[in-house]
């Protein structure tokens, strides 16, 4: 059909010139042959009809009606103005294309059209509806302006296109609505706007895509995808990527209070993926903003999730922050599948990082990155699973990184990384560790320790359990802040190198209490904590700089860090492992003087908890310490005895005549040879039964008898474990 009209009509003018209106029948005039009563008859199409039927400059009034129609024609409208919504419903035209122009609605349920359906550079102040439409070819929305505020923008449930839909640059006031969609080629939403801030902008409930789903940056405008509202997409399935690169999404107007019953419930969410599969990457990177939670349970993607870049504000609640989730969850991932990488490098982010039993088979990488929901959990990741590295080098991060249970591949890297304000616990008194990985199993290292800047963790580590493949690094760390919390908790860990060369005492309590190690490097600024270090079956098999046979100066050293760091408690447990440790490596002598300290020790414990005989208790472990080194140092039991050998016989050398028990007997007096009979047990002279002692000399060589049979078994027991050697 021949244009007809005059050119560059003003669509927007409501009461066009008369000469350019046109009654939206006789778009049809000329195709259909009139009946009896003069109405216009749709017949087949005829071998020398025109393919096309064109409309440029009109405005159409009337209802443009082709409800149930076959038609093997493409309509064209250029710059048309509608009376009326046009009635496409169960129409078959050959295709449908709108330029510029204005409807104040379209009607096309169960539309279905052999080629493309265009909306180009059309306003529509009403609903168009495409619910159940099968188009053979695409749908082109662009740079489309679709308003029906409170209602369906586009109403597209269950439409099925061949092609693409491609909605590039579009702008819309109301839902955009394609739940349920099968697009075969690429979903296009670039430098749109959608403005649906009491609901869903986008909805595409289990929508299919079997290319891409872009809905980042239209490139021929630099306009970015934008959406107030929630883009509502679970359950969907996109055969491609995802990109919503420099999007920025707000979650709307509605300040509903949260979900009280459901915990997980995420009431101010500007994206909503779960349950969705992408078999390729998600990319809400590099500029990426989002007002509201990032919602992805039981997600499915096949590449990576990118996160790199991105602004995330998660909406507070109302009430303020009295929930342990804080300000609120800015990324929901429990569940989710990541077949890839999570990147997330210099992430900025008010909120909460939520991924519990979550499984990323790459790496999750968070290097750089500011993180606050200050008082509450900044990533919570419990029983998650990561198939390389955990990563947040260099970050800063108000709250707390908990990750309970989970199994990391290769390192757990927190290196350079400040964690200030971590909070309270809900349920149990005391403040939560700034860093939990309590029965986590990490496959090579635990690494938190000084990068470019050091390592600070104002709550404390807690590793609780955890079974770390090779390394647990804190050189240079600073843990805790508070004296009345723990700065490090490491009960029954297991790591075969242990590294503690903190760069300044620990503040608070230490706890290594069942851990063990195969390695143990330390400082003395670590056993300076500031509160107890609980050693009880603390085990370690060997020192990263061992002692040698002739450093008696760092075994005393370290003898002195063991009372700083149990506050002069007895334990021996701690001692015994020092000795045990160093009789392993040879150090004998070494391990002597750690026991004697144990020894020393245990006296005094237990004249404090006897106080009338303390004080005999303590002059016992005195003697006991100078005279055999509590039986560690039998050598001293032989000097005693040549000291007491010397003494007698001086004493008797100088003192009063004996008296001789035998005058018949011819044996001459030697005060040297006398003693020696009185001290030495099993050897006898005859002397002391040669003469008699009277007065003070009879108790002298009496105590002289007890202190040899004392000191000569002590010597003759050290002499028979060196036999046996």
């Amino acid at each position: 059909m021949a244009e007809s009209g005059a050119r560059g009509l003003d669509v927007f003018d409501p009461s066009p010139p008369r000469s350019s209106r046109m009654a939206a029948a006789d778009v049809l005039r000329g195709v259909g042959e009139p009946d009896v009563a003069g109405n216009w008859r749709l017949p087949r199409r005829r071998t020398n009809a025109p393919p096309v039927i064109r409309v440029v400059d009109k405005f159409l009034t009337g209802v443009l009606d082709l409800r149930a129609v076959e038609l093997n024609y493409l309509l064209e409208f250029e710059r048309c103005r509608f009376e009326q919504p046009p009635d496409l419903r169960q129409s078959k035209p050959a295709g449908v294309d709108f330029r510029q122009c204005w409807l104040p609605g379209l009607a096309g349920r169960n539309l279905t059209s052999a080629n493309d359906v265009v909306l180009d550079g059309c306003t529509v102040e009403g609903p168009v509806d495409l619910t159940d439409s099968d188009i053979a070819g695409s749908v082109v929305l662009r740079t489309c302006a679709l308003r029906a505020p409170g209602e369906l923008a586009l109403h597209a449930d269950r439409m099925k296109v061949a092609g693409a839909l491609l909605a590039y640059g579009i702008r819309t006031e109301g839902e955009v609505r394609i739940a349920g969609a099968q697009i075969s080629g690429n979903c296009n939403f670039s430098g749109a706007v959608l403005h649906n801030p009491g609901g869903f902008s986008l909805n595409g409930n289990g929508m299919r895509v079997g290319g891409n789903l872009l809905c980042g940056v239209w490139a021929e405008t630099d306009q970015h995808f934008t959406a107030h509202g929630t883009v509502m997409l679970p359950n969907a399935t996109i055969s491609s990527a995802f990109t919503m690169r420099r999007a920025a999404l707000h979650a709307g107007d509605d300040h509903a209070e949260p979900d009280l019953v459901d915990p997980h419930a995420d009431p101010h969410a500007s994206l909503v993926l779960d349950r969705i599969t992408v078999s390729g990457d998600v990319e809400l990177d590099r500029g990426f903003t989002s007002a509201g939670t990032l919602r992805m349970l039981n997600a499915a993607i096949g590449g990576t999730l990118s996160l790199a870049g991105a602004k995330l504000d998660a909406v507070k609640p109302p009430g303020g922050n009295t929930d342990p989730v804080g300000r609120g969850r800015a990324v929901h991932l429990d569940g989710a599948e990541v077949g890839g990488d999570i990147t997330a490098r210099e992430l900025v982010m008010k909120g909460q990082f939520r991924m519990v039993d979550a499984t990323v088979r790459g790496s999750l990488v968070l290097d750089a990155s500011t993180l606050e929901n200050p008082r509450a959990d900044t990533v919570l990741a419990n029983r998650c699973r990561v198939g390389s590295n955990l990563s947040a080098r260099e970050a800063d991060v108000a709250g707390v990184f908990e990750l309970r249970a989970v199994h990391i591949g290769a390192n757990l890297d927190l290196r350079g990384s400040r964690l200030i304000q971590p909070g309270k616990y809900r349920h149990q008194p005391g403040e939560k560790a700034s860093v939990d990985i309590g029965g986590a199993t990490i496959g090579r290292d635990l690494i938190c320790a000084k990068g470019s800047k050091e390592f600070v963790a104002h709550g404390g580590v807690r590793t609780r359990r955890a079974q770390i493949g090779r390394t647990a690094n804190f050189a240079g760390a600073v843990l805790g802040d508070k004296l009345d919390s723990h700065a490090l908790n490491a009960l029954g860990m297991q790591v075969p190198e242990l590294v503690l060369t903190v760069v300044s005492p620990p503040k608070g309590k230490v706890t290594l209490r069942g851990a063990g190690c195969t390695s143990l490097e330390d400082n003395e600024t670590f056993w300076n904590a500031t509160g107890r270090i609980d050693l009880e079956d603390f085990r370690y098999d060997s020192l990263r700089h061992s002692i040698d046979l002739r450093d008696d100066a760092s075994v005393l050293r370290r003898l002195r860090w063991l009372r700083q760091a149990m506050r002069h408690r007895y334990r021996p447990g701690p001692y015994d492992q020092l000795a045990e440790l160093l009789r392993a490596s040879g150090n004998d002598e070494h391990a002597s003087t750690v026991l004697m300290e144990k020894q020393r020790l245990r006296y005094i414990a237990v004249a404090e908890g006897t106080r009338i005989v303390g004080p005999l208790v303590l002059l016992w472990s005195w003697l006991q310490r100078w005279m055999v080194g509590y039986g560690y140092r039998p050598g001293r039991a032989l000097g005693w005895l040549v000291v007491s050998w010397i003494l007698g016989s001086a004493y008797f050398a100088v003192g009063p005549p004996l008296t001789v028990i035998n005058s018949d007997d011819t044996l001459q007096w030697n005060p040297w040879l006398f003693t020696i009979d009185l001290v030495v047990p099993i050897v006898d002279f005859g002397n002391k039964n040669r003469w008699q002692t009277p007065g003070a000399a009879q108790w002298i060589a009496s105590g002289l008898i007890v202190s040899g049979w004392t000191l000569a078994t002590t010597v003759a027991a050290g002499l028979t474990r060196m036999l046996k050697r």
